[in-house]
């Protein structure tokens, strides 16, 4: 099993700026240092397993598409870090520390921006919740679709459909008019945009390397004027991931993700409220190596 601190705390001697289920972000003097844990979340609840490896897999995924897609859109990446001694400069002698090795490849050094405060999903295939609401009601995040589409079907373009979470709440689907009302029509126009460009872009170079990518989500910040990626980017996470050998229309995938956790969590006797239960070995091995498998694939490169 991971090592605890990964695991629930990683319990640096730097101010916390925000926890969130997977990764803990640090002010790191003027900037950020985004550390990503072994944490995972099943129906919006940490259990108290960890996934071997996850979050350098997150880390690590993230930072490549930042350098594959950074001629769309700038990113908030400063530098991952590889050896703990690049964390010195952004300190005063005063404030420095010994660094945990388990920094090393699953965390980076980022700006400190504004974060807009919207979930910019894009969705090529119909899944998941976009499925539902089609069944019952024809619509996707409210806006009618054609008829007669089947389950993980791909849809005629991919489609923007932004959400927002409140304290507390689940993500809520947001309609353009409500991003428009929020954020301005200057600003949602380009989200919507971006946002676009990043996926359809994504997608292509997956589907080179036998990946489909159905659906993700990207999170934006301002950097003074000018808007930027940040936290993560076309991940097992906050992605959904197909193979596209086994792909068959009118069913639902397999995904490179966290599928073995959540099948686990539905065979057993759980009211998806805390706590969480423990996983077993097996469910565990078998989710790490969907993660591995799916940076492997897509980057062309071993996890070191």
């Amino acid at each position: 099993m991971t090592d605890i601190k990964v695991l629930m705390e990683t319990a640096l001697p730097l101010p916390s700026f925000i926890k969130g289920k997977v990764r803990d972000t640090y002010l790191l003097g003027d900037k950020l240092l985004i550390v990503a844990s072994d944490r995972i979340s099943a129906f919006d609840v940490i259990l108290p397993s960890g996934i071997s490896g996850k979050g350098r897999v997150l880390n690590r995924i993230s930072s490549f598409w930042f350098e594959k897609i950074a001629h769309i859109i700038p990113n908030h990446v400063i530098e991952l870090v590889e050896n703990t001694s690049c964390l010195d400069k952004y300190l005063t002698s005063a404030e420095r520390f010994k660094y945990p090795e388990y920094l090393i490849g699953r965390s980076m050094v980022v700006k400190k921006v504004n974060r807009v405060s919207v979930e910019c999903v894009v969705r090529g295939y119909i899944a998941g919740s976009a499925w539902s609401e089609y069944k019952k009601l024809g619509t996707v995040n409210g806006v009618s679709m054609p008829k007669g589409l089947q389950q993980s079907q791909e849809l005629p373009k991919p489609i923007f459909t932004p959400t927002t979470k409140g304290d507390g709440e689940h993500d809520r689907p947001m309609s353009i008019a409500e991003l428009e009302g929020m954020v301005g029509k200057d600003l949602a126009d380009k989200l919507a945009r971006k946002s676009l460009e990043l996926y359809k872009f994504g997608r292509e170079y997956a589907r080179n390397r036998g990946i489909i990518i159905a659906d993700t989500k990207f999170e934006f910040g301002l950097d003074g004027t000018e808007l930027i990626l940040i936290d993560e980017a076309l991940t097992p996470d906050s992605s959904r991931f197909w193979d596209e050998k086994t792909y068959k229309v009118g069913e639902a995938q397999d995904s490179y993700d966290k599928q073995p956790v959540r099948d686990y969590l539905e065979t057993i006797s759980w009211n998806k409220e805390p706590p969480g239960p423990v996983l077993p070995d097996e469910v565990i091995k078998s989710t790490t190596r969907r993660y591995e498998y799916a940076y492997e694939r897509i980057t062309g490169l071993k996890l070191g």
